[in-house]
C-alpha cells in the first residue's frame, strides 16, 4: 500500500527543503522502496532543486501542450493515451526515485472528461510506489483538484512569526477535510533561539498537533539551488517518530 505524504504552506516557508529531507529519511529507512515526488506547487521549485526544468507537465497533457519524448502510438483509446502520457512526463532522479511536475491544474467542477481521466491516471500512478511526496500549494485544495487521494500525512510548514503561525491556522482549517483519516500536524521551520517564547505562546491557542521545530540552517540564507540541509535533515529525523510514517529502521 502506498504510502503519501504532503508538504504544504506559504511560498518561502521551506517546504521544498523539508521535502528532500524526508525524502533523504525515507531513504535511509527503507532504501529498497520506490518514491515518487510530486511537484504540485506552480513554482516547480522542487524539480528545480534537483537542476531540472521540466517542461513536459500533466498541465501540458491536459491542454495538448506538451513534446512527448516519441512518436504517439496509433490506435490508442483516451484513458490509455494518458496514461502513456504521464509515463513519457516522468523523471527518473535514481534508481528508486521518480519526480512529476503537475503545473496547473483543472477546477474540481470541471465537467470535461479529461479532469475524471486525469485524475484516474495520477491515482494509478501513485498506486505503483510506496512513498509518495506532494510538495503542494498553500493548502491540500489544490493538489485535490489534480487527485482525489486519501493522505496519510500532511504536514504545514511554518516560519516563526505571528503572521506566519496564524496562517498554519488558517491552512489547518482549510485542508481539514482533504486530510480526512490522515495525520494533519505543523512543523516550525527556520527556528533562532530567540524565537522560542514566541512560538510557545503563539502555538497554544492552534488545536492542530504541532510535531517539531527546525532550526534556522544560516547555509540556506545565500538561496542555495539545491535545498540540501543537514540541519533541516537532521531535525526531521528528530522528530520522524511523531509522525504517520512507518518506523522501521534500516537494518
Amino acid at each position: 500500500m502506498t504510502v503519501k505524504i504532503a508538504v504544504t504552506g506559504k511560498s518561502g516557508s521551506g517546504k521544498t527543503t523539508i521535502t528532500k529531507a524526508l525524502l533523504k529519511n525515507i531513504q535511509n529507512r527503507f532504501p529498497d522502496k520506490s518514491i515518487l515526488l510530486f511537484d504540485n506547487d506552480l513554482t516547480s521549485e522542487l524539480a528545480h532543486s534537483f537542476g531540472l526544468d521540466i517542461r513536459n507537465t500533466i498541465y501540458g497533457i491536459r491542454s495538448g501542450k506538451h513534446e512527448y519524448k516519441t512518436g504517439i502510438p496509433e490506435g490508442m483509446t483516451k484513458h490509455e493515451y494518458i496514461e502513456w502520457a504521464m509515463e513519457d512526463i516522468l523523471v527518473s532522479l535514481s534508481e528508486n526515485v521518480d519526480i512529476i511536475v503537475s503545473w496547473f491544474v483543472g477546477a474540481k467542477d470541471c465537467r470535461c472528461p479529461i479532469t475524471g481521466q486525469i485524475n484516474d491516471a495520477c491515482q494509478r500512478l501513485i498506486e505503483r510506489y510506496d512513498f509518495v511526496i506532494f510538495d503542494c500549494e498553500f493548502d491540500l485544495k489544490y493538489l485535490n483538484q489534480l487527485v482525489d487521494t486519501n493522505i496519510d500525512l500532511a504536514l504545514i510548514v511554518t516560519n516563526p512569526t505571528l503572521d506566519s503561525i496564524h496562517l498554519a491556522k488558517r491552512i489547518s482549517e482549510f485542508s481539514a477535510k482533504y486530510a480526512a483519516g490522515g495525520q494533519l500536524c505543523i512543523v516550525v521551520n527556520k527556528v533562532k533561539d530567540e524565537d522560542m517564547n514566541l512560538i510557545s505562546v503563539q502555538l497554544q491557542d492552534i488545536e492542530t498537533d504541532v510535531v517539531g521545530t527546525i532550526p534556522f540552517d544560516k547555509e540556506l540564507e545565500s538561496g542555495k539551488l539545491d535545498r540540501n540541509s543537514n540541519v533541516v535533515k537532521e531535525a526531521v529525523d528528530q522528530f520522524y517518530f511523531r509522525l504517520n510514517l512507518p518506523q522501521e529502521n534500516k537494518q
